[in-house]
């Protein structure tokens, strides 16, 4: 650890040491996840430790990118029962194919959003299409987010005439059980045009408070973000402009079988085993080059 780590260490030792150091349970159990992963070599990230956040949207690819979708969903489930972790889905928006257009998943493990984080950017799979008569090799994409589910929300304000709320009827079953009541929730965030979907809770409060929950991590990650930009002196307009087109990872099934991280050159032969969950190789050599 360098002399950094070593005084941000003695200062969050001191801070526990405190007699009112749990007054503030949420700031409290914040420095106590800061102090263990310092101590675990985690690079001084306080989220690291904790849940994360997974959402996933179909880009470019109609159909195909929605089955792509599916896929990434598939891979990221089997890559946490790997790892014992608990997968739970916020909201899904599912086509007729069983593919997503779009899909929010809260995943729950020790080292979720550390592990996960490396997999925030664009994915690019390119197949013969299961959609296409003739079977036409199809180029699509998919967008993954990575939020951690803990974050110092308070720092965040919502002004109520920055949010734009509405309400759907959550996806059903169907038939007598189908869920007549509104309560999916959808918050837009106008100034940062951020929004949410959740659908997962039985009532539409609970819907609407985990909603305003997760669209305040997405605020403060934006605004992360941006300071890290400023900070590296590189300009963010351009970044975030750029993000779409830059794919961080391939998945190619046709005409040959590879998948490549373009961030770190790692490839694999077997795209079967990565899209069943096997991406340990993939996070680490883009952890330990980050």
């Amino acid at each position: 650890m360098d002399e950094k780590g070593e005084r941000r260490l003695q200062e969050l030792e001191a801070m526990m040491a405190s007699p009112d150091f749990w007054a503030d349970v949420n700031a409290a159990q914040r420095t106590v996840r800061e102090y263990q992963s310092l101590k675990e070599g985690g690079g001084g990230d306080p989220h690291d430790s904790g849940n994360a956040t997974l959402a996933i949207l179909a880009g470019a690819g109609g159909d195909d990118a929605e089955d792509f979708a599916r896929m990434l969903r598939r891979m990221y489930e089997g890559y946490a029962a790997k790892r014992g972790w608990g997968v739970r889905e916020l909201h899904a928006n599912e086509n007729d194919h069983g593919g997503y257009r779009n899909v929010t998943l809260e995943i729950a493990g020790n080292g979720a959003y550390g592990r996960l984080k490396h997999e925030a950017g664009v994915h690019r799979l390119v197949r013969q299409s299961p959609f296409n008569a003739s079977a036409k090799r199809q180029t699509s994409f998919a967008l993954v987010e990575v939020l951690p589910t803990l974050v110092p929300t308070d720092k965040v304000e919502l002004k109520p005439d920055d949010l734009e709320i509405q309400f759907a009827r959550a996806g059903g079953a169907g038939g007598q059980n189908v869920n007549k009541r509104e309560t999916a929730v959808r918050i837009l965030h106008k100034p940062t045009n951020l929004s949410v979907h959740i659908s997962s809770e039985r009532s539409q409060l609970a819907n609407r408070e985990k909603a305003l929950e997760l669209l305040k991590a997405k605020i403060f990650a934006k605004e992360e973000a941006e300071r890290e930009a400023v900070t590296k002196d590189r300009s963010i307009a351009a970044t975030t402009a750029n993000e779409w087109g830059s794919q961080i990872r391939s998945y190619v099934l046709h005409p040959y079988k590879m998948v490549k991280d373009h961030r770190t050159d790692y490839e694999s032969s077997n795209p079967e085993k990565v899209l069943e969950g096997d991406l340990d190789a993939f996070i680490d050599a883009a952890a330990n080059s980050a």
